[in-house]
């Protein structure tokens, strides 16, 4: 059994109590008229101003996972890991392209979910069904992701009783975390992780500053976690401090790629729409990339682990308990619970809007498009308060049941697959030139394709799923899969409705008309608006 550091859980289970509290507290802030209405849980009324959205998106977009698993690329690849931070500078300059538009149009017509827009542009129900349940996929191993960064930071606290302890004793504080987070979500919607978000935020903060100054002075000195770290990849054989020729295709196509998937997955578009204005999104892409400077230095504690010694001479070792360490190592005890609290409070609020965006999709283009066309908008919240709950049972039971390094699989499959919606939303915000069925069979070609390509690579810890890059087809050269499929998808699209067009096939009605993509709140068309049309 693993001893356990007391004055770390202490603290951890204080911050835990307080934003436990928040979280159920949340349901009277900016309490609704009608509660009993998706818009109100599932977007939190449409009402977030500029700061709200700002910690929402960051709560929403910088993980537990994205804490754990940044360093841990690092630690393990060196100067690859760095990826991250290139994506997210390219992504926000991207998205304010298009972000905006999504939102007027949203705003108009009441869509919630990003396959709400896609039913009501193309006017087809199988292309709106393939969005959204690609959406549901591709969130499903990242909730999963984020029950593994609790797991992380408890197994380094020593709670649960150790590798050999009877399951239930073992994982019962991970039953508890995740009994909170439902209960709390199912009450209060997305109010609660757009509350807990600004003290999520303000822990990793003080957390990485503190750490990229206080572990540098213990350890000697950049100087020397850079050199340690440039002598530990010499002696390993495996990463680099600088990217290798022969990988630098690898890391431009993961970085643009990545850049392009991350708005289009469903808890970022949620985080987008519950934006007040038109204006508050715009400054909010303006404003974003604050956090990517936060990336950087949180990539930084690779290197600083590998000078730390952490996992040194154990076999094996699991780098994604490298930082969880790092800390426990480096950091008075104290400190250390504010650290793992940063870390645990950072899986609650994503996984907690995760949960929703998916409910959302479930509802408006499963339940409501399919099951129950007459659903009301009480039966609608209903129906994606009892989602929110089973899609957080099925990740606890991915991740009780199932290899962690399947969960990472997946969830670097999901950026893949999330990619392949791509076309279909941010090509619909713009034209209407392409034809619903040569998205539909772009959409195919794009999973299918990719999903082949990431079956067929090896990694010495698993046979299928290795890797996210593969031959670029005539080029010769690695590049993301996700990436390549995308271009496949765009391809197929575009040859198939030129084919359709020429044969005149008919299209499906547009419900959205030019004025709608750049109306604001309060803007006088959106007044004279018709009353919102839900898909249906």
């Amino acid at each position: 059994m693993k001893d356990v550091n007391v004055p770390a859980l202490v603290v951890f289970v204080l911050f835990f109590l307080l934003v436990t509290v928040m979280g159920f507290l949340a349901s009277r802030w900016r309490r609704a008229d009608d509660a009993a209405h998706l818009d109100e849980w599932g977007l939190g009324g449409r009402s977030f101003g500029t700061w709200v959205t700002w910690f929402l998106l960051g709560g929403d977009l910088y993980t537990a996972y994205t804490f754990v698993a940044v360093p841990a690329a690092v630690y393990a690849t060196g100067a690859a890991g760095f990826f991250a931070v290139p994506y997210t500078i390219i992504a926000y300059p991207l998205v304010f392209l298009f972000l905006p538009r999504l939102w007027s149009v949203s705003r108009v017509h009441g869509y919630v979910t990003p396959a709400d827009f896609v039913r009501g542009r193309y006017g087809s129900r199988p292309l709106s069904l393939v969005v959204a349940l690609t959406g549901i996929l591709a969130t499903m191993p990242y909730i999963a992701l984020q029950l593994v960064g609790i797991q992380a930071v408890l197994d380094v606290l020593g709670v649960g009783g150790g590798e050999h302890a009877n399951w239930f004793v073992k994982d019962l504080p991970l039953f508890i975390a995740f009994g909170v987070l439902a209960a709390y979500t199912y009450s209060s919607g997305l109010r609660a992780p757009a509350l807990i978000a600004f003290v999520k935020d303000a822990l990793v903060y003080i957390v990485i500053i503190v750490a990229v100054i206080y572990i540098p002075i213990r350890l000697g000195g950049y100087g020397h976690i850079f050199g340690a770290a440039a002598d530990h990849f010499k002696q390993a054989k495996a990463g680099s401090m600088t990217v290798p020729d022969n990988k630098q295709w690898t890391y431009a196509t993961l970085g643009l790629g990545s850049a392009m998937a991350l708005f289009m997955y469903p808890h970022s578009v949620t985080g987008v729409l519950a934006s007040k204005s038109r204006n508050t999104v715009r400054r909010n892409m303006a404003i974003m990339p604050a956090y990517s400077l936060m990336l950087g230095l949180l990539a930084l504690l690779g290197f600083m682990a590998i000078a730390a010694g952490v996992g040194s001479g154990v076999k094996g070792y699991n780098s994604q308990l490298s930082v969880p360490q790092l800390f426990a190592n480096m950091f008075p005890d104290w400190f250390t619970g504010v650290a793992f609290a940063a870390i645990g409070i950072g899986a609650l609020v994503p996984a907690a809007i995760m949960s929703i965006a998916a409910a959302n999709l479930f509802t408006r283009n499963v339940y409501k498009e399919w099951l129950k066309p007459a659903a009301t908008p009480a039966d609608e919240t209903r129906i994606a308060k009892l989602v929110s709950l089973l899609v957080k049972v099925g990740a606890l039971v991915f991740v009780l049941g199932m290899d962690k390094q399947a969960a990472i699989n997946l969830q670097l499959l999901g950026g893949l697959w999330i990619l392949q919606t791509f076309v279909a939303i941010v090509g619909g915000l713009f034209t209407r030139w392409f034809h619903h069925w040569a998205l539909f069979a772009g959409w195919a070609a794009g999973m299918v394709y990719g999903t082949w390509k990431a079956y067929g690579l090896a990694s010495p810890a698993t046979k299928h799923f290795g890797g996210n890059a593969a031959e670029i087809p005539g080029i010769g050269e690695l590049g993301y899969i996700g990436l390549t499929a995308f271009v496949l998808n765009l391809l197929v699209a575009v040859a198939l409705t030129l084919v359709l067009r020429a044969v005149k096939a008919p299209d499906g009605p547009d419900e959205t008309k030019p004025s709608d993509y750049s109306a604001e709140a309060g803007d006088e068309e959106l007044k004279n608006a018709p009353e919102p049309v839900a898909a249906h």
